[in-house]
């Protein structure tokens, strides 16, 4: 399958999805809010330290990310401020899961638990803030965005999700896919920084 017909099939489910979700009482950017509550529960159950609760509960909220979306296409309410609360509840959702693991008795692996974990949401923060900071110093220009990298943002939560699941079976598989983000999430905001560079050095 082309690239092009994947996308004609995405669009056409996002269209669908749209309009079953359209015919719930609740606008696009109440559904973005909405994904915060599945994203509270999975904060509880993985302090609990039952990750498939959790893991399950931060599959839904994902889901329900991409509901607000096709909702907006769909009835017409795409707007600017809709795809900005949907970037800033993304990352109070991806927020709650990390802080909830600090609460689960992880085993050490080199250094502390914590210390991964702080480093993982470091990288994390870096990777969205270099996008940020190179539209802000206009780098890049009016409407496009920032982009590469070895993990974006669906790749990382899905990495982690699977850290998650198999933290069910053992612990320590957890941590080593959280040394694993740490590395991957620091890297692609290294690769960010280096392609605003070569931008910035074509417009010079």
């Amino acid at each position: 399958m082309t690239p092009y017909n994947q996308r004609e099939k995405f669009n056409k489910l996002s269209v669908n999805v749209g309009i079953v979700f359209s015919k719930i009482p609740l606008s696009a950017n109440q559904w973005t809010l909405a994904s915060l509550i599945p994203a509270i529960l999975a904060f509880y159950f993985l302090t609990k330290e039952q990750f498939i609760l959790g893991a399950a509960l931060f599959v839904i909220s994902a889901a329900i990310d991409l509901v607000d979306g096709s909702v907006a296409r769909v009835t017409g309410t795409v707007s600017k401020f809709g795809a900005y609360l949907d970037t800033i509840v993304d990352r109070y959702v991806e927020g709650l899961i990390i802080f909830a693991l600090l609460f689960a008795s992880l085993p050490e692996f080199i250094i502390p638990v914590y210390g991964w974990i702080f480093l993982y949401f470091f990288g994390s923060i870096m990777t969205t803030y270099v996008k940020a900071a190179a539209k802000e110093k206009e780098i890049i220009t009016e409407g496009k965005e920032l982009k590469g990298g070895v993990l974006e943002r669906a790749e990382r939560l899905i990495i982690l999700f699977v850290g998650i699941l198999l933290a069910a079976v053992n612990p320590l598989w957890l941590v080593y896919v959280l040394v694993l983000l740490v590395i991957l999430t620091n890297i692609s905001a290294l690769q960010r920084i280096r392609i605003a560079r070569k931008l910035s050095s074509t417009k010079a």
